[in-house]
């Protein structure tokens, strides 16, 4: 049985057109021998009637503030509705076709409300209904619980459910349908020459994901990687060939041309400066609150008589908290964002940062802090300059 798992996002199923243009594909597909499985999110964006974060504002709206309990409950509520349009859709082409809640598709997760974990998937249920001929859709972004609890996978979600589906249902791709044409070398809004790549390694759409490109969840990735799939980036609106990730359609690998693969860049970012000598016993205290307080930290500099690290903003109230309770002195810098140049082993390699500091110094680009890895270099710089410094670096280094 070739299965082929598609997710569309929230803009792809948006309108009566271009579900159509969804349902049409599916059956092609069917009709080529393959045995579609559709992950769709919930329709539209905030302010369209039935998008999540317009549902999330709904329940926000009553008296008290939700649990996150009834916050999955309530935001699950904008993948039904879109799975079981798109089902009829399909149908409307001559084809069986039946919608599935992340309950009845098998995804077991854990209790974390909002950002739950996946345990398990037991697809039988889906091969059953592929078995009798029909394009299954599937609700994206959500699962249940052992104790039959409706949980939420987190912000990505719907990829992640693709991801998942296409290894326990052992696809043959997975594809993940959006509104640019692939992994591009930088975001096109921003950079005019940005290019879409052909083929990525499964390490470099990971950093990428993680360091701000917006075109696919890292857990996806990962879950990819893990389960030795081939992942594809589309584009809804076209029939562009996008990109390839991971292996190729013989299952081989794929290694990395070339030194550089792209620029992305993070936002909303503070940088902390806090005033604690290294002997000092409340380093520990604060270390351990932020922990308690889930503040992840990021770019660590520890000097003799200060501490120098970035948060994202939406920690400033826990972490202003923790430090003022242990009454030490701080500073932060504002409106920071993380540009980040995604390699292969670049780490180590002779005049890499020099280029970079160079090209952002000639410009009066100021590198705030830095740090690397093998595969990525990244520079935290005031975000008045961000769409200035990606511009730079992408051309510094011919992407």
């Amino acid at each position: 049985m070739k299965i082929i798992v598609q997710k569309y996002g929230g803009t792809s199923v948006k309108t009566s057109e271009t579900r159509e243009l969804i349902a049409r594909r599916a059956v092609k597909l069917k009709n080529e021998g393959f045995y579609p499985v559709i992950v769709v999110s919930a329709i539209g964006r905030e302010g369209d009637p039935y998008a999540t974060d317009t549902l999330i504002n709904l329940v926000k709206s009553s008296y008290e503030e939700p649990s996150k309990r009834d916050l999955d409950l309530i935001m699950s509520c904008g993948e039904i509705i879109s799975s079981t349009i798109m089902s009829s859709t399909i149908r409307k082409y001559g084809a069986s076709s039946v919608a599935l809640t992340g309950f009845q598709a098998g995804i077991i997760t854990d209790d974390n409300f909002s950002d739950a974990n996946v345990i398990r998937v037991n697809p039988e249920k889906i091969l059953k209904y592929l078995k009798e001929n029909n394009i299954v859709v599937v609700t994206g972004f959500q699962g249940v619980s052992e104790n039959g609890e409706i949980t939420t996978l987190g912000r990505g979600g719907s990829d992640n459910t693709a991801a998942i589906l296409g290894a326990a249902l052992d696809a043959e791709s997975i594809e993940i349908y959006t509104d640019v044409d692939g992994i591009m070398t930088a975001d096109p809004r921003i950079v005019s020459s940005a290019r879409v790549l052909d083929t990525v390694t499964y390490d470099e759409i990971y950093q990428m994901a993680i360091d701000g490109a917006k075109v696919v969840d890292h857990k996806a990735v990962e879950v990819a990687k893990h389960s030795n799939k081939q992942l594809k980036i589309k584009n809804t609106f076209n029939d562009s060939k996008g990109t390839t990730i991971g292996i190729d359609n013989e299952g081989k690998m794929f290694s990395k041309e070339g030194l550089f693969t792209a620029v992305t860049a993070k936002s909303d970012i503070l940088q902390y400066t806090i005033y604690i000598s290294s002997s000092d016993y409340r380093n520990e205290m604060l270390l351990n609150k932020m922990e308690k307080e889930k503040i992840s930290i990021d770019m660590i500099n520890f000097f003799e008589d200060e501490k120098v690290f970035t948060i994202k903003m939406e920690k400033e109230k826990e972490l202003n908290k923790i430090i003022e309770e242990l009454s030490l002195k701080y500073e932060i810098k504002y409106n920071c964002s993380k540009i980040a140049v995604i390699g292969h082993r670049i780490n180590g390699i002779p005049g890499v940062m020099k280029r970079i500091v160079l090209s952002l110094s000639r410009n009066s680009i100021e590198i705030l802090q830095s740090s690397d890895s093998n595969t990525t270099i990244w520079c935290l710089i005031d975000s008045s300059r961000k769409n200035d410094a990606i511009n730079v670096l992408h051309n510094e280094f011919n992407l």
